[in-house]
């Protein structure tokens, strides 16, 4: 656990020291996009990064339309010693950016929601400042590029949500040697217990020298689970790490990680030269779990694991898709678990990497999904793909993470049943990510119109609970369900998704959507007029759910209210609408006889109103 006085590590799974860039940086606005080069810039403004200039706190709070927007700080002068690099880290600027370094240009990068770096270091070689000016090309317009919940309108409506241009996560410095330890991948596999690391050793200009050895030492707590040196061949180093399995469950849960004991293997890592002096080091870690669909079930560690997850937005009052600060992640991840929840579908968003180590160390599972783009054609289809990619390749160590999502409801392939060049790409996505990550489900086209998956995921916002409880009830009948259902209108499956694959786990993945708001503009699916109604309805429409045998888990529409969307069990700023022990209670279902007495009353009187519906022909 780091220091709640320090602030996590950006890219918590290969640390190294860091200094934040995080501040006042220079502005420009460029809503024609005139300027190309940074001598052309007229610098009018300031903004406090890494706050998009939409939000207020970013100091600027323009939520116009503009295309291009341009920043500039200027880098105190840096020591470097020999064979010393300098690089300047972003963790995601939306959505193409070019970077500058004492007008040369050392970067550039399309994709709003993967990092990328800058190496300043010939521009600092002179010992003086660094001027560092990025420009960030967005357009508000353009719905082939992944966007997410991006409004495209000038105002939010709807379910969209107001843009985020340029950097809105931190951008942070960091001194490396030219031969270093670049990528770290950690692969856990329980059946053999072992860990399974791959590490890529990166230079400037040249191959790796001859005789590098890495050395990986992993501890859980105070105890020692390996101190082995490996030799580096042709850059990488590809090992699995046995464990001395302690045979009995007893002592294997205590190193086993999941949402109740969240046990983390830090890593230490050295690359050692020749001689056996230390060249590089950095700080990692990984966790011992698997998680597999087997029949109609997900397993976690072996065991059945029944999904309680909610639907999280990770937007915040004023800050937009960006935290106000490194408590506010873990306070989210606190705040899911205080209301019962195991885990979190994180909604058209890739996440800050701090949310994820958040929900590693304190043991929440998490759905990946990526932000939709919104039009099919050959440029959203490239740019998806390779983003989609780069978010596998920054996450897939990540032990929270147990599920990818390429897709969610057809959005940017909305013709789904009738087109077989759009099918071929979910299918194209879903094998792409099975092939990058082997070791977790994916879920191809979240809530309907299922053609390729490992989960059969179902949005259905229906709000009247005898239909919940007649659509879902039957759990022999699934081919009744897939065939003639159609929540939201749409085919659950398509083809014969249904019939090929009969026993997969069937998961509503988003549901409810009760909103509850003073505010008479706010929006929902359905609407209650007092905090103790939404109450008594969250309560009700959870003991029914819990109860479907057919389901394999859930995820509640939503975590917190965001913009003028009030489906959530908080309000935006996080306060509770209904204190979080009954919330939690709700979530889980009873623990007393009380409780259970309660819920037995719920069902047998929903089972009476439908068997009244039935006589009256409704």
């Amino acid at each position: 656990m780091p220091d709640r006085n320090r602030p996590t590590h950006p890219r918590p799974q290969l640390r190294r020291n860091w200094t934040s860039l995080d501040g006042t940086w220079e502005f420009a606005r460029d809503p024609g996009a005139r300027w190309s080069s940074p001598p052309e810039v007229t610098w009018d403004g300031t903004i406090r990064v890494p706050f998009a200039p939409e939000t207020e706190a970013s100091g600027v709070a323009e939520s116009g339309f503009y295309k291009r927007c341009w920043y500039r700080l200027r880098l105190p002068p840096a020591e470097l010693k020999p064979h010393e690099r300098l690089h300047v880290h972003f963790g995601a600027v939306d959505y193409e950016s070019v970077v500058w370094a004492n007008g040369a240009r050392v970067a550039a990068h399309r994709g709003g929601y993967t990092p990328f770096h800058a190496d300043v270091t010939t521009a600092a070689a002179g010992g003086g400042p660094v001027e560092l000016v990025v420009r960030a090309d967005d357009d508000p317009h353009d719905l082939a590029k992944p966007r997410g919940k991006q409004d495209w309108q000038l105002h939010p409506h709807s379910i969209w949500y107001p843009r985020a241009t340029g950097i809105w996560q931190p951008v942070w410095l960091e001194r490396v040697p030219a031969v270093r330890i670049g990528r770290v991948r950690w692969t856990p596999t329980l059946e053999r217990w072992e860990i399974g690391l791959e590490a890529f050793v990166h230079t400037d200009g040249g191959p790796p020298p001859d005789g590098l050895r890495l050395r990986a030492v992993l501890t859980a707590g105070p105890v020692l689970l390996a101190d082995d040196t490996y030799r580096v061949v042709a850059g990488e180093v590809h090992r699995r790490i046995a464990l001395s399995d302690p045979g009995i469950d007893d002592y294997r849960n205590e190193l086993l990680w999941s949402p109740e004991r969240p046990t983390l293997i830090n890593a230490h890592l050295q690359l050692l030269g020749p001689d056996g002096a230390v060249v590089d080091e950095a700080w990692s870690y990984t966790a011992l779990r698997s998680i597999a669909v087997q029949g109609d079930r997900f397993v976690l560690n072996g065991r059945p694991l029944a999904l309680r997850l909610v639907l999280d937005q990770g937007y915040w009052p004023g800050t937009g898709q960006t935290a106000p600060d490194d408590d506010a992640l873990r306070r989210d991840v606190e705040l899911t678990k205080a209301m019962g929840f195991n885990g979190v579908r994180k909604h058209q968003k890739i996440e800050d990497p701090r949310y994820l180590y958040w929900a590693d160390a304190l043991g929440l599972l998490v759905w990946e999904e990526m932000p939709s783009a919104y039009r099919f054609n050959t440029e959203s289809v490239e740019r998806l793909t390779a983003e989609w990619a780069a978010v596998i390749e920054r996450d897939r160590s990540h032990p929270c993470v147990i599920a990818w999502v390429p897709f969610n409801e057809s959005w940017g392939v909305p013709d789904l049943p009738d087109s077989p060049a759009q099918r071929n790409y979910v299918r194209a996505l879903y094998f792409l990510t099975k092939t990058l990550d082997p070791a977790r489900p994916v879920v191809g086209n979240d809530g309907w119109e299922s053609v390729a998956t490992d989960v059969i995921g179902i949005h259905d916002y229906d709000d009247q609970l005898e239909r919940i409880a007649a659509r879902y009830g039957a759990a022999d009948d699934l081919s009744r369900l897939f065939r003639r259902e159609r929540p939201g209108g749409r085919m659950l499956v398509l083809g014969d998704a249904g019939a090929q694959h009969p026993d997969h786990p069937v998961v509503l993945t988003e549901f409810g959507g009760i909103a509850y708001s003073p505010d008479v503009g706010a929006w929902g699916y359905s609407r209650v007029g007092s905090t103790q109604a939404l109450a008594d309805r969250y309560s009700r429409l959870l003991a029914v759910v819990r109860a479907l045998p057919v389901l394999s888990g859930f995820c509640y529409t939503q975590f917190a209210d965001t913009y003028q969307e009030a489906n959530g069990l908080l309000f935006a700023d996080r306060t509770p609408k209904f204190p979080l022990a009954d919330i939690a209670r709700a979530t889980r279902g009873p623990t007393t006889a009380q409780e259970h007495e309660q819920e037995q009353g719920w069902r047998d009187e929903l089972m009476h109103r439908q068997r009244a519906g039935r006589r009256e022909g409704v």
